[in-house]
């Protein structure tokens, strides 16, 4: 079983670097001929490629001129110790036991505009590429162009090493868009977190992020590989809902008061 997750664009690296536990991004080379793309675009330009401040710009401007071939512990840090997003803090990746950072290793992989695809161990330098961003490139127009194939067919590698060949999608649509579903060689699952308001289920975008972190923090901790344990997920109010799921679809609903 494979858990797929979005990146974080809020990255934080004063936090400590496991020394002994990292391996290097599968698609390092590919990132490096995207950042020499990248380096070609003044901050102004990055401002309006990425839509983001000026500041904001001249910060990622500086991070791609200083983008090395290689990952070092000197300039870089593990992916699931560095994104700090809403994901990243309902995980709580820093408390894992080693134990437990090794399974998720096997079997969490993180979707990035940058580096394709992450392993939570992987080194990964200061950047920001979300998979949306029409940057050009030479294999077409935008991101999606450049790694579809790349991410697919690792993908496709990967699950054949487990006996349950199930894929656990717990990304946003836009990065979970980066892959050929119809390609992928085993099951798919989506998850989703809706909220109990007004009569009606609803998806509130912050805790479902919240919420995927969550899951993949119960994943890890109890070293889940099977879908029947999945549905046993019950953290901060969350429990399976069968009468809105499918077989294609999990759905855990929580009643909020309002």
């Amino acid at each position: 079983m494979i858990v797929v997750l979005s990146p974080a664009k809020t990255l934080n690296y004063n936090k400590k670097t496991l020394a002994n536990l990292y391996t290097e991004p599968i698609f390092q080379k590919e990132a490096t001929e995207l950042v020499k793309e990248l380096q070609q675009y003044t901050p102004p330009e990055l401002s309006t490629l990425m839509k983001i401040s000026d500041d904001l710009a001249e910060l990622n401007f500086k991070r791609n001129l200083s983008f090395q071939m290689k990952s070092t512990l000197e300039n870089s840090k593990q992916a699931i110790l560095t994104f700090q997003g809403t994901v990243y803090q309902g995980m709580r990746a820093d408390e894992f036991s080693e134990d437990e950072l090794q399974f998720a290793q096997n079997h969490i992989r993180i979707l990035s505009g940058l580096y394709g695809v992450l392993r939570p161990l992987d080194l990964i330098q200061p950047h920001r590429l979300e998979m949306g961003i029409k940057l050009k490139n030479s294999k077409g127009k935008d991101l999606y162009s450049f790694w579809k194939d790349k991410i697919t067919n690792y993908l496709n590698e990967e699950i054949n090493k487990h006996n349950n060949k199930i894929l656990i999608n717990l990304a946003s649509n836009e990065y979970f868009s980066a892959i050929d579903t119809k390609s992928f060689a085993g099951k798919i699952i989506n998850i989703s977190f809706k909220e109990y308001r007004y009569g009606t289920y609803k998806i509130v975008a912050i805790y479902a992020k919240r919420a995927r972190g969550l899951m993949s923090r119960y994943i890890a901790e109890n070293k889940v590989n099977d879908i029947e344990i999945l549905k046993n997920f019950e953290e901060e109010g969350y429990s399976y809902n069968e009468e809105l799921s499918s077989d294609n679809e999990f759905v855990f609903t929580r009643h909020v008061s309002i």
